[in-house]
């Protein structure tokens, strides 16, 4: 959709018609240093993914975009139709969990308050999408900063500290208006309606469990969901907890609607789903890159109930891949998945050491959008290990003009 805070960008007028879009030239990708022993600011990478650039796969314009603004744990952005920018928030400055969302104007990106109305923030937040025809806005919980900015203490888990609610709010009252206790649905993060503005129904992650759940509204005007896709957990050895969970960090869907992909950070696969029957979602791609099973690491897996061996390590262009696929970004015309490896740098340290050490990676998939399927390019790597100051953490990926995960049409 066309607003003010998207001016630059084609503002196309559904989504079919930015599947015809030009391909994508150059990526944005928000980056930390984390190694480096100086206090080098958070910076903005330009990634040029031209093919037919002599600049292909390199970070061609890093910017500094560290500044001081006072608001807490910020998340997802959108823009609004009245030109506004919505951006969700985790918590308070003290890091206690607070689900509200701040406004900014479109032009001077000065703050202008908060969305919800006085006092009316969710107990916790992270992701939010919302579908202006059907007067609702869905937005999701990780924890209180103050919980997860540390690291992963399964303690905390069995205390109830960790999100599982989704909450459905009136989008022209800015209250909620329904709760939604999800079965089995821990740590509910990345959300998306289906890209129809007419749809009213969408998909969660819900990442410590390992599994897509289904919302949906029912005819009398009450929302529910469902579970629709379970990723098993694989018995392990030398590992934290005696059962490994993929754990789903991020969802996208094509603009068309037909294919779901995810990423299982610690199982290290990202996985393609058709959901043209979105009830019934059936596996049509997976593709392993790296992660905490591969053949010759610490962990040793004891019983799966989907591989019969270990994945080999990946290496690409010579370079052993640290890390597990997390962010994930699609093309406008669904052909080629976007990937980076860091998930949170405490988290990183955690789980992944060798990503603190070495940074993370950008990596390319190649999809089949006809039959389904998930080839890996052996050409593209981005390798933020060799940024000028250090190994760098590489986390969300956006186009110019807008992408799957932010484009909302009204």
């Amino acid at each position: 959709m066309a607003t003010k805070c998207g001016t630059c960008g084609p503002g196309y007028s559904s989504p079919m018609e930015a599947m015809k879009g030009p391909r994508e030239e150059i990526i944005y990708l928000p980056c930390i240093y984390r190694n480096t022993g100086t206090e080098a600011p958070d910076y903005l990478a330009t990634v040029d993914v031209n093919p037919k650039s002599p600049q292909y796969c390199q970070v061609i314009e890093p910017k500094d975009i560290h500044a001081k603004c006072g608001l807490a744990y910020l998340h997802t952005t959108h823009c609004l139709a009245s030109g506004e920018v919505m951006i969700s928030s985790l918590g308070d400055p003290k890091g206690n969990g607070k689900g509200g969302f701040v406004l900014l104007d479109g032009e001077t990106f000065e703050v202008k308050g908060t969305w919800e109305q006085p006092g009316g923030a969710a107990p916790m937040g992270y992701d939010f999408w919302y579908q202006p025809r059907h007067n609702v806005m869905i937005s999701t919980e990780w924890a209180a900063p103050n919980v997860f900015q540390d690291g992963f203490n399964p303690a905390d888990v069995e205390a109830g500290l960790y999100g599982s609610q989704l909450h459905v709010w009136d989008w022209q009252r800015r209250e909620i208006v329904q709760t939604l206790p999800l079965k089995d649905g821990l740590i509910p993060l990345e959300t998306r309606f289906l890209h129809n503005p007419d749809a009213a129904q969408g998909f969660v992650g819900c990442a410590l469990s390992s599994n897509i759940q289904r919302f949906y509204k029912n005819q009398g005007g009450t929302w529910s969901v469902e579970k629709v896709i379970q990723v098993p957990p694989k018995k392990v050895k030398g590992w934290v907890l005696p059962e490994m969970p993929g754990l789903i960090t991020d969802i996208l869907l094509s603009l068309d609607d037909r294919f779901l992909y995810f990423s299982n950070w610690l199982h290290g696969d990202v996985r393609q789903y058709d959901v043209s029957d979105p009830q019934r979602p059936r596996l049509t791609g997976q593709i392993f890159l790296g992660g905490s099973i591969v053949k010759g690491g610490p962990v040793q897996v004891l019983e799966d109930q989907e591989l019969k061996s270990q994945p080999e390590p990946l290496v690409v262009k010579g370079k052993c891949v640290a890390g597990g696929p997390q962010m994930i970004q699609l093309s406008l015309d669904g052909k080629r998945v976007y990937v980076t490896t860091s998930l949170y740098s405490a988290w990183d340290k955690q789980f992944y050491p060798d990503l603190i050490r070495e940074g993370s990676v950008m990596l390319q998939i190649d999809v089949d959008t006809v039959n389904g399927g998930l080839k890996l390019n052996p050409n593209f790597l981005v390798d933020f290990g060799k940024e000028p100051l250090g190994p760098a953490l590489a986390h969300e990926l956006r186009y110019p003009g807008g992408d799957c995960t932010s484009d909302i049409w009204i």
